[in-house]
């Protein structure tokens, strides 16, 4: 059994300490990266939303609360470590355990989920539900009204701020039934009018060169870079994010288990 006045303990000690020290910063880091990816700057949950699986926003959730979790927890291990009590090492290696099994879940599911947001995915959801005129029977269909409104509002907002339009571009809207053909004749408009060129009053610059496709006044490239590229970069970035911490965390309550059997009962 080691003596706590030695100085090789005191060392080892400092060295779980600071050890933990890194964790505690970690865990607030990546809080606040699952904070931004949760604040949705882009608005585009409720593209996730809709497509009936938003588990990366889940995963976003469950490493908010690991990254507090992980930062309460290192902060009462470097108390433990320094008082060099058993039973608070044994709290705070069963606390690491819990939050580190939370942590694993959290990063394989934002480091896999990335596969789900194929062009086809929000292909099928653009045509079904863009500009679909709201239901009638309230309150029992809230969330239908949910999704139809937020999907065309959400739509009109990145075509018009990235200039772009569609999925692939502005032949989605004439190669595919949708509920917009349905609304609106090819003849009048065959793509929405957040296709078209802007002013700098939100007034369409052509209306007739929009309307037959003539660059510059018809954006001709496609939106899914700025819808998947967003939750792709920053859904792999808390998963990696995510992984580190779990590398660093495990060799840290490795060195906390090896000093715990070290002192005296």
């Amino acid at each position: 059994m080691v003596a706590k006045s030695d100085i090789g303990v005191r060392c080892f000690q400092a060295f779980l300490a600071w050890g933990n020290f890194v964790i505690a910063c970690c865990g607030l880091a990546l809080m606040a990266m699952c904070i931004f990816f949760i604040f949705d700057r882009d608005h585009l949950y409720v593209l996730v939303y809709a497509t009936g699986n938003d588990s990366i926003w889940r995963a976003a959730w469950i490493g908010l609360f690991t990254g507090f979790a992980l930062f309460c927890t290192a902060v009462f291990g470097m108390y433990a470590v320094l008082k060099s009590k058993r039973g608070l090492l044994l709290v705070y290696i069963l606390l690491m355990i819990f939050i580190f099994a939370f942590e694993v879940a959290s990063a394989i599911t934002a480091a896999t989920h990335k596969d789900w947001f194929v062009p086809n995915l929000f292909l099928k959801q653009m045509l079904e539900n863009y500009n679909k005129p709201l239901p009638q029977n309230l309150p029992s269909t809230q969330d239908e009204i949910y999704k139809n409104s937020g999907i065309t509002s959400t739509w009109n907002m990145i075509m018009t701020e990235y200039q772009c339009c569609g999925v692939y571009g502005p032949q989605d809207w004439l190669q595919y039934n949708s509920q917009f053909r349905q609304q609106n004749s090819d003849s009048e408009y065959p793509w929405p009018r957040q296709c078209c060129l802007q002013d700098g009053t939100g007034g369409i610059v052509n209306v007739n060169a929009c309307k037959i496709g003539v660059e510059p006044y018809l954006f001709t490239q496609g939106c899914y870079d700025y819808i998947a590229g967003p939750l792709i970069r920053q859904g792999l970035g808390v998963s990696w994010f995510g992984f580190a911490i779990l590398c660093w965390t495990f060799f840290v309550v490795i060195g906390v288990m090896f000093y715990y059997t070290q002192l005296d009962s």
